[in-house]
């Protein structure tokens, strides 16, 4: 296998578009909150308290900490709608907050409703803050959070987002992200190419955006849905130029799996560990009776055989969605454990339990040592897995190296014995539908394997969460785009069983990736 590689870095000339165009429908707002080390048992907008507190400051990664040790934090800021954001008018788009933060505990209010909660590892969100905004509403937004006990606490991130869900032209931040993918696509593999998208960029006719309403009420609202609609062609003309690369782009296929990766132990007693568990599969069936589409995985059977015992009715659910092609217990082994220390016998008893329960529960033994958080890997691995009816082998802590980059994605492990496995190199774990970031790994997948089928793992991870419905959404805007390869959800033995068995496999003649039509 062709050793891994690095995503190149795209041109100034395009990087320079597209930050010009998010600054037309994105705003980072984290220089804005007003800021209490107090406590308080109630939310600073129901009395106004906030009107009085000074301004957060930002440190040089331009992030708000605090101090370590449960502190507790309130934040606050109420957001009035502009008329225009850079120009780009607002009427009538949907506003969302995306928030990350690094807090223990961190509590969303939305005019004095608490709307969601998160921690330490459930770290981000977005979060609609209008359906339709109106230029002079307001809405207030408090954040009240608690700092990790080892850790200065942080609000990582603040951004306000305003999309067009409706009508043929979306916002302009989507559009530079369908650049973004494209023009990924076209510097790894074809990057003579990256000339036709700039010279596409011209098409973009910036005088329309460059000066703000003018108008009053009505005569208002008018004026500003004419200029984005003639922003907006503009927009379409740049993407009717570019829409020859389309069907390139979707010849490649992204597979997402839905994900809630679940220390079974770590910093949280073991109550926590079920807990978390049964909240997450309860999410995700939750979500899959709103789309249909989703597809999910876990590992550790050991948390299964507590469901069958404490939750009944959800273990025979989950069983039901693994006999409906819904769920996979992608597992191999008892849950995921150290293989560094452990002996044979008790990674043989890991492998055997682990693979007769899903024998005996779910139908069939699981094909995939799914592995992606264990550090590390002893050499006689290759053997107890395959003898334990394993073929995969997968993991996404070989990258976490920065001394001796792993060089392989999609490799042949042989153990001392002479026993062969293949080893897969996961996604990252604990990941958000990120159009940017998926193209930048899928396409260093295809560049290292020559495969344009790839794999993605959104949902939260360490304390248990999976996908949310935003994600979800997401989702299913990019795979309507036409500048972002064929999304579809789906399992993950199926997929590898597609890149290394025959006809396509790694003993037949690999398939070259698609080429870029020339017209």
């Amino acid at each position: 296998m062709p050793s891994a590689t690095a995503c190149p870095v795209l041109p100034p000339p395009i990087l320079e578009t597209l930050d010009r165009l998010r600054a037309l429908s994105q705003k980072d707002v984290r220089a804005t909150w007003h800021l209490s080390l107090k406590p308080s048992e109630t939310p600073p907008a129901l009395a106004n308290r906030w009107q009085t507190w000074p301004l957060a400051a930002l440190d040089d990664r331009g992030y708000i900490p605090w101090p370590k040790g449960n502190v507790p934090l309130w934040l606050h800021q109420r957001f009035t709608w502009p008329t225009d954001l850079n120009g780009y008018p607002l009427e009538g788009l949907t506003a969302r907050l995306a928030l990350r933060w690094w807090a223990n505990q961190a509590d969303i209010f939305v005019n004095g409703q608490l709307v969601q909660s998160g921690d330490i590892f459930d770290c981000w969100t977005r979060i609609v803050l209008s359906d339709r905004v109106v230029p002079g509403e307001w809405v207030d937004v408090s954040l009240k959070m608690l700092s990790p006990g080892h850790d200065d606490g942080a609000l990582v991130q603040a951004q306000l987002v305003f999309e067009m869900v409706e009508g043929n032209c979306p916002e302009p931040g989507f559009v530079a992200d369908e650049l973004a993918v494209l023009a990924t696509y076209l510097a790894q593999f074809d990057p003579e190419k990256l000339d036709d998208v700039t010279g596409a960029l011209s098409s973009i006719d910036w005088n329309l955006i460059g000066d703000s309403v003018t108008k009053l009420g009505a005569e208002a609202d008018l004026e500003g849905q004419e200029k984005r609609n003639e922003f907006h062609q503009s927009l379409l003309v740049l993407r009717t130029s570019l829409a020859h690369f389309s069907s390139w782009l979707k010849q490649r296929t992204v597979h997402c799996l839905g994900h809630a990766h679940l220390d079974l132990a770590w910093l949280w007693p073991v109550s926590d560990t079920w807990a978390a568990a049964e909240s997450t599969f309860r999410s995700v069936l939750a979500l899959q009776n709103d789309f249909p589409e989703l597809t999910f995985s876990h590992s550790s059977p050991a948390l299964f055989a507590w469901l069958e015992e404490h939750c009944p009715d959800l273990f025979v659910t989950i069983q039901q969605q693994v006999k409906a092609g819904r769920w996979a217990i992608d597992a191999g082994l008892w849950v995921e454990p150290d293989l560094n220390l452990p002996g044979g016998e008790a990674i043989a008893r890991q492998i055997l339990y682990g693979q007769r329960y899903c024998a005996e529960k779910f139908g069939g033994t699981s094909a995939i040592a799914w592995l992606p958080d264990t550090f590390g890997f002893c050499w006689q691995l290759p053997q107890l897995l395959t003898q334990g009816g394993i073929r995969y082998f997968a993991t996404q802590k070989l990258r976490w190296n920065d001394t001796n980059p792993f060089p392989y994605d999609l490799f042949t492990w042989q153990g001392p014995d002479g026993s062969e496995i293949t080893g897969v190199t996961l996604p990252p774990i604990g990941t958000d539908i990120d159009p940017v970031a998926m193209a930048q790994y899928a396409s260093q997948w295809e560049a290292s394997t020559g495969y344009a089928d790839s794999l993605w793992l959104p949902g939260v991870g360490d304390h248990g969460g999976g996908p949310t419905r935003d994600m979800l959404l997401k989702a299913r805007r990019w795979a309507d785009s036409p500048f972002f390869p064929t999304l579809n959800f789906g399992h993950a033995a199926p997929l590898f069983d597609a890149l290394t068995l025959p006809p396509y496999g790694r003993t037949a003649v690999r398939p070259n990736s698609p080429s870029p039509p020339y017209g």
